[in-house]
């Protein structure tokens, strides 16, 4: 096999534009309906033909073997063959902050493999990795169901703009489901299944997301509030800036807010953040 040199892979942060929490199923996970856009925040792998005998995952800051590890070394257990590895991994997106930066990370990984494993055992090899890893082996605006393991591709919205506010510390997304479920916040199955063919039904020629407003809806968010009520206050800021629409994204504790053009964003943000707060400009889709 040839060698490979210094290959840079995007890994885009994603947005839940939408999320219906249904109900825990047999596996202990929980049944969603969401979609899932990628934006241009990303994070950067940088892969060569290591030097050791082994495969390794340099990623600064994050401590013990991180999903890119992990799925590196799924693709081994699966029979990939490729030579021993050196993956460099630069951090742009927050780290548990609802935005799938470390699924995004492993997404990428897998698709080194794309030409020597079937598409079937990739996506099966992703839903092992985690909730929100196979949405992201294609990055693209998906119709996201079961617990994540189900993406049907939708087509992609007009282009527009996002304002991120990160928090300062992540958010456990385990914790987040369990407050859920104290909270009672879980849809009943014959609901989930109505906001399914809404979802479908309204993204399916694609448009303005601003056209949609009434179902872009985060039922985790209560629960990402009531763990860290500061979150009201970086919701209230995209609202004050201007914001089409304020929301948690998944898990949190990323608040995010959409507008029309990158010119509004860039106001807004500019904004934000001479109140004190960081602010994140990102647009909408992904070339990766």
């Amino acid at each position: 096999m040839s060698e490979l040199g210094p290959h840079v892979l995007t890994a885009p942060a994603k947005l839940n534009l939408c999320l219906y929490l249904g109900g825990t199923r047999d596996d202990g996970l929980h049944e969603l309906c969401s979609v899932f856009t990628p934006i241009s925040l990303a994070d950067r792998l940088v892969i060569s033909d290591g030097d050791a005998p082994f495969d390794e995952v340099i990623c600064p800051g994050i401590a013990g073997p991180d999903l890119t590890a992990r799925a590196l070394e799924a693709l081994r257990e699966a029979g990939w063959r490729r030579s021993p590895l050196r993956i460099e991994v630069e951090k742009r997106t927050p780290v548990a902050a609802g935005l799938g930066g470390g699924s995004a990370d492993a997404a990428a990984v897998l698709r080194l493999a794309a030409d020597d494993l079937p598409e079937e055992e990739l996506m099966r090899i992703a839903a092992r990795l985690g909730a929100d890893v196979p949405s992201q082996v294609h990055p693209r605006t998906s119709l996201v169901g079961g617990a994540g393991e189900l993406v049907a591709p939708l087509p992609e919205p007009d282009p527009f703009a996002v304002v991120l506010l990160p928090d300062s510390e992540g958010l456990p997304t385990p914790a987040v489901f369990a407050e859920a479920d104290r909270l009672g916040l879980p849809r009943s199955a014959a609901e989930i299944e109505e906001r399914r063919a809404a979802v479908a039904g309204a993204f399916a020629t694609g448009g303005e997301v601003s056209t949609h407003l009434d179902l872009l809806v985060n039922d985790l968010q209560p629960a990402a509030l009531s763990l860290r009520p500061a979150i009201a206050g970086a919701l209230a800021a995209l609202e004050d800036a201007g914001a089409l629409l304020a929301r948690v994204t998944g898990s949190g504790p990323t608040a995010f807010g959409v507008f029309e053009t990158v010119a509004d964003a860039e106001r807004a943000a500019a904004a934000i953040e001479a109140g004190g707060r960081q602010a994140i400009v990102a647009l909408s889709g992904t070339e990766a």
